[in-house]
């Protein structure tokens, strides 16, 4: 354990994340928005997008249980190293094959791979700071993912519209062998478990342990867990599947001209998390955990603007400003409470179980996303003309989850 929080090796963290979180989030913008223009099917999209979070839903339980008997660095060496992989696969393939398969199966790898790595990372922050400097750490971290969000659609945007997807590609795949070459220098504390049995046996045992963990010895964790699944199922898939749609295919701009503004839409949204992590940061010791509903809240009404200005004025423009300034406003509250939602989670969780009982987490959460993402695809294309219906509707049902959370949310101050 560190006394200070920038130590080497968590440094070296940080920097690898820099490098590695660009790629991704270069890479998520590029490949759905070449689906988008591709095929210009909202349910298409929706559909695909939430075969691509499948795998990250299995994979997040594994992660963690690997996490908590495998040095955490050698699993996120292999894992750039395996994404990088990935890419120039993609890059070779792609003028030979069925796009939307190949689209469909490179995402649902590079999200599986994120499931498995995510765990790897949050798993490992208790272990390079100390319990005064979580909160920062767990900032720190989500703002360099906030940054890495905000640059990487905004370059990729422009790359995009001048150039394609081929740039975007080869950028990526160095920015992953870089980040896995540099991982390779951590020091992670690890003290290596005995086998126990097979690795199904052992799979078996760790997920019934942490679904016990959270049920029974932590039973507001799993209270917490269903409001946010409640919100990623209604609010981020709307804003997720949403967004791209609506920029790209409803509102009166040129298509050319779209794909840039999409891109620095992404760019705003993330400025907006990275705001909420240096929130989170700065004021981390005076937020109270049990006013979290109120972020909730903020964020659910941040979203009627959007729908109101989709019924009410026809310039394409001034709905894209209204969508990025309330997607902004969104993107601050809810990663302020994703902060403190992580940070009480390795707060409360034991070391030798801090691992998968966090990619349980993940994966019970993230689960609420690819049905939100179907579900909106297919709303998006029932309602062609009444896309305000939609949004409308993502609102209040977020604004209900997020009152009704007052009361399980006061109880774990």
């Amino acid at each position: 354990m560190h006394s200070k929080l920038f130590s080497k090796d968590f440094t070296l963290v940080v920097i690898g994340q820099i490098i590695s979180l660009f790629g991704n989030a270069a890479l998520r913008f590029a490949l759905p928005l070449y689906l988008l223009n591709l095929t210009g099917s909202s349910a298409l999209y929706g559909t695909v997008m939430a075969c691509a979070l499948i795998p990250s839903i299995l994979m997040s339980p594994v992660g963690g249980m690997i996490a908590d008997r495998v040095n955490k660095r050698n699993i996120m060496v292999a894992l750039d190293f395996f994404t990088a992989l990935v890419v120039v696969m993609f890059s070779v393939l792609m003028n030979g094959v069925n796009l939307v398969v190949l689209l469909t199966v490179t995402l649902m790898l590079l999200f599986g791979i994120a499931g498995a790595y995510q765990p790897a990372v949050q798993a490992s922050i208790p272990a390079l700071a100390d319990q005064g400097h979580l909160m920062a750490a767990n900032s720190i971290i989500n703002t360099i993912s906030s940054f890495s969000a905000l640059i990487g659609p905004v370059i990729g945007g422009v790359l995009y519209s001048a150039y394609g997807l081929k740039p975007i590609l080869w950028v990526c795949m160095v920015c992953f062998f870089i980040s896995a070459v540099m991982e390779l220098f951590i020091q992670i504390p690890f003290q290596r478990r005995v086998s126990e049995g097979s690795v199904w046996k052992l799979i078996k045992s760790d997920f019934a342990d942490s679904i016990r963990f959270i049920r029974k010895d932590k039973p507001a964790i799993g209270k917490a867990v269903w409001i946010v699944c409640g919100i990623n199922l209604f609010l981020s898939a709307m804003i997720s599947v949403g967004v791209p749609y609506l920029i790209t295919e409803v509102l009166d701009i040129e298509a050319s001209l779209a794909n840039r503004l999409y891109g620095f839409a992404e760019g705003i949204m993330a400025a907006g998390g990275l705001t909420g992590g240096i929130c989170a940061g700065v004021f981390g010791n005076k937020l109270s955990i049990h006013k979290s509903c109120n972020l909730l809240i903020a964020g659910a009404v941040g979203i009627f603007p959007v729908a109101a200005v989709l019924l009410l004025f026809p310039s394409g423009m001034v709905n894209y400003l209204v969508i990025t300034v309330c997607c902004f406003g969104i993107m601050i509250v809810s990663t302020i409470f994703s902060i403190q939602m992580m940070s009480f989670f390795q707060r409360v969780t034991p070391q030798n179980i801090i691992g998968k009982v966090i990619a349980v987490i993940m994966m019970t959460v993230t689960c609420a996303q690819p049905l939100g993402n179907a579900l909106y695809g297919v709303l998006f294309e029932i309602c062609r003309g009444y896309e305000y219906a939609v949004v409308l509707f993502a609102g209040a049902v977020s604004l209900v989850i997020a009152a009704s959370a007052r009361k399980i949310f006061g109880t774990i101050g």
